[in-house]
């Protein structure tokens, strides 16, 4: 969200909480000006004045995949966000998470807390960052407040739509293809466009899914060439769901939601439309908007900054948002400045 605000041109970051000490160095990498606490949020005592706050309790509490129900205690920190805003009283706020958060008793807890005071008009939206020019399909819930004197909440506008539609108001969707045509098919090791080591019974498997396909194609074509034997058991036996698993991608389509294991096909339809592989993390990164001047520490490792970048709010997705706030502010400043002429 920061590099999102940040490319905007309107803001600049000057605060951030980053518990996960990777994650942190990520952060510092890009934003050095920025004060960066690396602790719990709960220890923060204090906060520096800012116009906007921005960011979100983990989505993990809250999302359809948390079948174990990992994470749980996470869902209380929305108290922390609150606690930041009545410290900091921004004059807007940006939250993210899962659609699911806005069907829960902590979302309906966290309106009565913002609302109780008075401050803010609140409007909360679930967007397909397709929608805005993000090549790749994923729905994420976004809620705004904003300082009830400076009007309405500003929503940005749609921009891209299905092609399916056909409404000439808006562009398509950007495709996979579109958003990685300046990267090489073959990982040439470049700025975390490298390949994975893989077993050689993978590469049968990968090599078995056809373009668009997924693992019951894998699984037939297996059979059909005689390695039936490189389908698990558990795999014939689970025939509902998982329909993405060993899924490949498509290059005139938007990506699938980009989660932190995509780069294990076995997670989720995350090969490569045409070569017998999984996405590497450059071809993740810019399929979620993310800038080629953004910084991705090479010395992490890869499971660390799939998992930053699967987390991510698309950074294209954020300045959108960006956009119509600072105009709202600065129509408020505007005002303001005509009022003390006057």
């Amino acid at each position: 969200m920061s590099r999102g605000f940040a490319d905007s041109g309107r803001f600049k970051p000057v605060f951030a909480v980053e518990f996960e000490p990777r994650a942190a160095a990520t952060y510092a990498a890009n934003f050095p000006a920025a004060t960066l606490v690396q602790d719990p949020i709960q220890q923060v005592e204090s906060f520096p004045t800012a116009d906007v706050v921005i960011g979100g309790p983990p989505c993990q509490g809250f999302s359809t995949l948390n079948r174990a129900g990992a994470n749980v205690a996470s869902r209380r920190l929305w108290q922390e966000y609150v606690r930041a805003l009545k410290a900091i009283q921004p004059a807007a706020f940006v939250m993210e998470n899962v659609p699911q958060i806005l069907d829960s008793a902590e979302y309906a807890a966290f309106v009565a807390a913002i609302e109780g005071d008075g401050f803010y008009t609140l409007d909360a939206r679930v967007l397909n960052v397709a929608d805005y020019g993000v090549p790749q399909r994923r729905l994420r819930a976004f809620v705004i407040g904003i300082d009830k004197r400076l009007g309405g909440v500003p929503w940005p506008d749609q921009t891209h739509a299905d092609p399916d539609l056909k409404d000439e108001r808006y562009k398509p969707w950007r495709t996979f293809n579109q958003a990685v045509k300046h990267l090489p098919k073959q990982p040439d090791g470049h700025k975390w466009h490298r390949d994975r080591n893989v077993w050689p019974e993978s590469l049968v498997r990968y090599r078995a899914v056809p373009p668009g396909g997924n693992r019951f194609d894998m699984e037939r074509e297996l059979d059909r060439q005689g390695k039936g034997d490189l389908v698990p058991p558990c795999w014939r036996k689970h025939r509902k769901g998982s329909y993405d698993v060993f899924g490949r991608l498509w290059g005139n389509r938007p990506a699938t939601t980009i989660r932190t294991e995509f780069h294990k096909p076995e997670k989720g339809r995350y090969l490569h439309p045409t070569e017998d592989r999984a996405i590497t993390v450059r071809e993740a990164a810019s399929l979620m908007s993310f800038p080629s001047h953004h910084k991705l520490p090479e010395d992490q490792p890869m499971t660390a900054m799939a998992r930053q970048i699967g987390n991510a709010v698309p950074p294209l997705m954020a300045r959108r948002l960006a956009e119509p706030i600072a105009q709202a502010l600065d129509e408020a400043a505007s005002a303001t400045a005509l009022e003390q002429v006057a």
